[in-house]
């Protein structure tokens, strides 16, 4: 049986710079890009243990054949933060849409919801301290 590793989410996109400029002001540092000169049709991005990938719509279904939605809500990247409502202000600030601002969830967790440029939500989220019994 195959033994699997190392998994990553790859983001199709219409504007693979535009999406790798958002992501690098996250925080994410860039491992891989083709090509390494001019305009990128794919580009890895990681912060910490986490990788995603960022796809160029026209070349996946030009090199692979697949027909990929280029825009929309198709997955959620999380990132976990110690200031949900802090993050959420700077990144709308900046121009990211918002989805839905800080909210408790399951009285445990404080999350909110930006948009990067393609549409892929991106949830903010961090623990909250528990009520006390």
């Amino acid at each position: 049986m195959a033994v699997f590793r190392t998994p990553q989410v790859i983001l199709f996109s219409g504007n693979v710079s535009r999406a790798v400029t958002f992501y690098l002001g996250l925080g994410f540092v860039e491992t891989f890009r083709v090509p390494a000169e001019g305009d990128p049709i794919h580009v890895d991005l990681a912060l910490d243990d986490y990788r995603i990938g960022v796809a160029s719509v026209a070349s996946t279904r030009d090199d692979h054949g697949l027909d990929p939605v280029p825009e929309g809500q198709r997955a959620a990247v999380v990132l976990w933060t110690d200031d949900t409502g802090a993050a959420y202000a700077e990144l709308t600030a900046a121009g990211a849409p918002a989805l839905a601002p800080p909210h408790e969830w399951l009285g445990r967790l404080l999350i909110a919801w930006v948009a990067d440029p393609d549409g892929n939500p991106v949830q903010l989220v961090q623990h909250v301290d528990a009520p006390p019994d």
